[in-house]
């Protein structure tokens, strides 16, 4: 079971996710990317973007210094155990809130507004719901593990085990002894790459870097530009028969 989960089920995982969204991009390119329900409700959709956007973008830096640097290099440079672990704890815990309030934010947005409900797909629930999941977990195992039960040095597990698993000499007995809470949230990580490539989610890989900071999209009624163009064509002629007369 060790071997299945911390090893052949990840490289399965991310062989789908691989194989999944190269197919998608060749046979259904102008399907690639979210389809934007703006115009059918800003309010909520503005919040639960920023939230979740920006949180992320803070969750996504702080795996890459926890799983991917080695201790060795913290300790070489003069940081502290307890000095990462604060940092660890308050930033990646604002931000991993962040990300959870924003991402369920626009999960309520989707169930309870009519008319986003009826424009979603299966999918987009999916998508949602282990996106919730999984940066839940992430943040429950920061904010509450961490201060209730103690800080988890996950750089000595962890870490290891995800940068063998990148070099292909992944170890399983590192994950052995890893709490349930980060077990879970591991697997379901590796579920949400499986599943990304046939969701909305597949348009993460064209670095939407500019998306935070982006204006609003506009809409204008038809009709209504229909009218004030009228208006001003009126508008228009009145003052012509005016410096006429």
């Amino acid at each position: 079971m060790s071997l299945f989960l911390w090893v052949i089920y990840p490289y399965t995982a991310l062989a789908v996710c691989i194989v999944g969204t190269v197919y998608r991009f060749v046979h259904g390119g102008r399907g690639w990317g979210s389809k934007s329900s703006e115009i059918l409700e800003k309010r909520w959709l503005r919040a639960g973007s920023l939230l979740f956007h920006w949180g992320m973008l803070f969750v996504i830096g702080g795996h890459v210094m926890g799983l991917l640097i080695p201790l060795r290099v913290y300790e070489a440079l003069g940081v502290s155990t307890e000095a990462y672990h604060l940092l660890a704890n308050v930033a990646g815990g604002l931000a991993g809130l962040s990300a959870t309030a924003g991402c369920l934010i626009l999960l309520l947005r989707r169930i309870f507004n009519k008319r986003v409900r009826r424009n979603s797909t299966p999918s987009d629930f999916v998508a949602l719901t282990l996106l919730l999941l999984v940066i839940g977990l992430g943040t429950a195992q920061t904010v509450i593990y961490n201060n209730v039960v103690g800080p988890y040095e996950y750089r000595l597990t962890v870490g290891p085990w995800t940068r063998g698993l990148i070099l292909l000499h992944p170890d399983p007995q590192r994950m052995a002894d890893v709490p349930l809470l980060l077990k879970i949230h591991v697997a379901l990580t590796f579920l949400l790459f499986a599943v990304s490539p046939f969701t909305r989610l597949v348009h993460v890989w064209s670095a939407p870097l500019r998306y935070p900071t982006r204006a609003p999209i506009q809409y204008r009624a038809r009709w209504g530009s229909f009218v004030d163009d009228v208006r001003m064509v009126q508008g228009g002629e009145a003052s012509q028969s005016i410096h006429s007369g």
